[in-house]
């Protein structure tokens, strides 16, 4: 297969400034408490690697290339498995347990003391 990708200087600034704009107008206005499971649950982002060490390695010509292709998906997919892991993590933190709040048992105690 033989893909030829050509992005020019002015088209890579280009979508450069156009990713960072759009990514600084959308992250600014989270708040800060979601930052850290909004930017890990953005792991799709980390497929790119993944997309990029296909690439390579459908273009290898050389087993060193081969090796270099397959060290790139190998490492790309355990990033992106391992982000999908933490996510797990820590939106599990966020979820409520079986249990009954602190605040409605003290609401409880003080409604029996009245």
């Amino acid at each position: 297969m033989n893909f030829e990708i050509a992005i020019t200087g002015f088209v890579a600034i280009y979508i450069f400034m156009l990713a960072a704009f759009g990514g600084w107008v959308i992250i600014g206005d989270v708040p800060a408490i979601l930052h850290t499971p909004l930017m890990s649950g953005s792991n799709f982002v980390h497929g790119i690697v993944v997309v990029g060490g296909i690439f390579a390695l459908l273009n290898a010509s050389t087993l060193t290339e081969q090796i270099i292709g397959f060290v790139a998906v190998l490492l790309g997919a355990g990033n992106v498995a391992g982000g999908y892991a933490v996510t797990d993590r820590m939106l599990a933190m966020f979820k409520t347990s079986g249990h009954k709040s602190a605040h409605a048992s003290h609401a409880k105690r003080a409604a029996k003391k009245s």
